[in-house]
């Protein structure tokens, strides 16, 4: 019989790609999603229409269920405050009435400047950004529910996302403009310094191999190491590369600017917040996953980002 699996935030970037990737592996996957977004469901995932903050309509959408991705999130950093935890509760109920493991996407947020430069699944969250104390929040809930033996947990860390249809995300947020060829593409770092990404549809395999795999701890979390950008160029680079013009210059991002939006415009200003992770190498080691798989799946650079271009409008 297939299993069935819920997922929140399907018709995102992280959430749809595990989707498909589950369908693929043959479960039967459901969504819950608001009428205005049904018809960008991945092919094959059934639709629930409700809402990720009304806890009888994940209950209703999570029965039968025996996993519960919770890859839901707010756009543009709006009341994430107000809206990621109480999202997150409801999937932890759901979980709890049907003995199901919920499975997080987690990320560098979680680590400020302490745990740097590099970081396994031990190093101290303390992180000093609003988001990033928001997604300790996250993980510290899901270990109570686990460590209580309510629910099962696996959550994956990874730096940072790129790849179809991602949002909040530093690729098209700082590194290109979507929606047209880019003039210019910018580099967040600091000279030298090397940086992290994790491409979706990676990410996705990577979770799914671990929940297919088996033998996970009741509360489960690995890292992956995604692409190791050694000098903070191999991205933009390869970007440049991609549109196929040489011309294309590579400009440093104007941090002055995004600090003035960020007094009227929350996006920026919680990109300034994390501009840490841009002034010195951030690396997550990857040896418990290797340990557990035997590798990492890793679609090659050149390819991740062509796909990337081309979903958001660029090629």
């Amino acid at each position: 019989m297939a299993r069935t699996a819920l997922v929140l935030g399907a018709t995102g970037g992280i959430g749809g790609a595990v989707a498909r990737r589950l369908v693929d592996a043959g479960w039967t996957v459901r969504a819950l999603v608001r009428p205005a977004s049904a018809g960008r469901l991945p092919d094959g995932v059934d639709r629930i229409v409700g809402d990720a903050l009304n806890a009888d309509d994940v209950r209703r959408a999570a029965d039968g269920a025996e996993l519960i991705v919770h890859a839901v999130n707010p756009p543009g950093y709006r009341d994430w405050a107000k809206l990621v935890l109480p999202m997150l509760d409801n999937s932890i109920a759901a979980a709890r009435t049907n003995g199901a493991r919920v499975v997080l996407p987690g990320t560098v947020y979680n680590y400020g400047p302490d745990a740097l430069p590099n970081i396994d699944e031990t190093s101290p969250q303390q992180p000093r950004t609003t988001k990033g104390k928001i997604r300790v929040e996250m993980e510290r809930r899901l270990r109570d529910a686990a460590e209580a033996g309510d629910i099962t947990v696996l959550i994956v860390r990874a730096g940072d996302f790129f790849g179809p249809d991602a949002a909040n995300n530093w690729f098209t947020q700082g590194l290109i403009k979507p929606g047209g060829r880019p003039g210019s593409v910018y580099n967040p770092g600091s000279r030298g310094v090397g940086h992290q990404w994790a491409y979706l549809p990676d990410v996705a395999e990577t979770m799914v191999r671990l929940i297919e795999r088996g033998s996970l701890d009741r509360f489960a979390t690995f890292q992956m190491a995604g692409h190791w950008d050694a000098d903070g160029t191999a991205m933009t680079n390869t970007i440049v590369r991609a549109l196929g013009d040489p011309s294309v210059p590579v400009r440093r991002l104007p941090w002055w600017a995004l600090r003035i939006a960020g007094l009227f415009h929350t996006t920026s200003r919680e990109m300034m917040e994390m501009r840490y992770l841009w002034k010195q190498p951030v690396r997550m080691a990857n040896t418990r996953l290797v340990a557990h798989l035997g590798e990492e799946p890793r679609t090659p650079l050149g390819l991740a980002v062509q796909t990337t271009l081309r979903a958001a409008g660029c090629l």
